[in-house]
This record gives C-alpha cells, structure tokens and sequence, in this order.
C-alpha cells in the first residue's frame, strides 16, 4: 500500500477519508519559505543549544546524530499562530477523533527535530502504545502531523511509515516491502494515524532533515507533553483562546477543572 498524496486546497473529508483508510496522507503545499524561515529563525537558539548524542546506543529509542526541541508553544509564535491550529488539521481531528470522545481534542506533544547525517533508522513505533489498556487494534486517540520545513527524502531520513498498519492485530509485525518512506518536498504536511507503525529513517545524506511534530489526542487522555509545565503563565496570556483551548488550558467536562479566581 502506497502512502495517499493531494495537493494544498484538497478537501479536508478527502484527506480524512485517505487518512482512515491507508492510516496517513501527504498533504502538499501548506508552508511557504517565508514561514518555514521565521520557523527556523525562532528555533534557532534552542536548536543550537540542543543535546547531539554522536555515540549512539541502539538500545535507545531517540537515534543519536539528531536535534530534538519540545516546549514549541513557548518557543516559536509562527508555529503557534499558523500551525497548531491549522485549518485542515483541526478538520481531519475532528473527523478521526470526534467518533471517540464528546468534544474537543488537544495538543499532545510539540517538538522540533532534525535527522542528523549517520543518524540510524529509529525503531517502528505507534503513537497509542502508551495506552496499553485498549487492545489492538485501538480506536483512534491520536492524530500525528509532521510540518516538513526541508524536503524529506529517502536518504536523508523521510519518515518510514506501514500504511494500513493502524487495523493490525496484536503480534502482526511489518514486512520488509510494507514500510514506505515518506518523502516530500518542504512545506508539505504529513498525517498518520496513532495506531500506525512508523519511524524516523536513517539519514545517509550530508544534509540535516528538519520536521516538526505536532500530535493531536482526545481530550480525555492525558498529554504526552506536560504543556501546564512547558507554557508559562505569560505566554499563556498570549495565546488567541482557541489556540489555548488546543493546547489544553480548558475543562473537557469535569476533567481539568480549576478556580477562575487563582489562575486570572
């Protein structure tokens, strides 16, 4: 199975609907230069400053030979105000998320990370395994997005992905022809589903590979990211209410509840 590919302006129920079936869709066009530049330009201090492991333990589930920045909500405004609230992501959430929880989703985790040259293939992964009380396959509880701010090619660590995985039965693990690589050019957009296998691929290029990761889950589970920790109180007060809601700041019923009063 191939990985679904539309261009910008694609209606968010055809994206969706590839996003059900195959478990991830490029999207492309979404990004231009000049926001994929203040991205970098705003990253830029905190990338620097991040740890590079050059030894790398294969045991370890980050490969060494890459940058990795979390906290992006409080790090970067263009991420904030163009990205995390963007148009088709909150459509395609909706859709995928919705069936399973009354109301609303949320920010599950924020970060930033380049693919280092000699950087290993990352383990196969989904999203969901921390939620290990449902079974497999387990409904949708999280949407993952990855912004490519440079072109994602094979060699350089293009995300490795099992389309149709996100249905597999417990025990069921990929075949060598099932994993795809997800390339793309700068500024596409790329959806898949929390149950589906993936991964970063091995970097063999000269070149760095730059992608953010912005995941979605149901309101009602608790955050992979801690954002109440990772936000500070003034950025908070910055942010337009319905990216504050995303990001978490808000009651899903009972769940989260706080005192107006304390936290004005």
């Amino acid at each position: 199975m191939s990985i679904p590919r539309y261009p910008a302006g694609t209606q968010a129920s055809t994206v969706s609907t590839a996003l059900e079936e195959a478990g991830c869709v490029v999207v492309t066009g979404l990004m231009d230069s000049s926001l994929r530049e203040d991205i970098v330009a705003e990253l830029s201090p905190h990338m620097r400053d991040a740890r590079v492991i050059e030894d790398d333990d294969p045991e370890q589930f980050y490969p060494g030979k890459t940058r990795r920045v979390s906290a992006l909500i409080a790090r970067s405004k263009s991420i904030t105000d163009h990205l995390v609230a963007h148009p088709l992501t909150k459509d395609v959430c909706q859709s995928a998320l919705l069936p399973n929880g009354e109301f609303g989703f949320q920010l599950h985790v924020s970060a930033a990370l380049e693919v280092g040259p000699g950087a290993r293939e990352q383990v196969l992964h989904r999203e969901e395994d921390s939620f290990t009380f449902f079974p497999l396959p387990r409904p949708n509880i999280i949407v993952a997005t990855m912004w490519a701010v440079s072109d994602f090619r094979v060699d350089n660590g293009a995300t490795f992905l099992v389309p149709g995985s996100h249905r597999w039965p417990a025990g069921r693990k990929p075949k060598p022809d099932e994993i795809v690589s997800a390339e793309m050019p700068a500024g596409s957009l790329l959806f898949w589903a929390g149950g589906l296998f993936h991964g970063a691929g091995a970097n063999t290029a000269n070149d760095w590979r730059y992608g953010v990761i912005l995941t979605y889950s149901l309101g009602w589970v608790r955050q992979e990211e801690n954002q109440y920790l990772n936000v500070p109180r003034e950025r908070l007060a910055e942010l337009d209410p319905e990216v504050r809601q995303i990001v978490g700041f808000d009651m899903y019923r009972a769940l989260g509840f706080y005192d107006r009063s304390v936290s004005a």
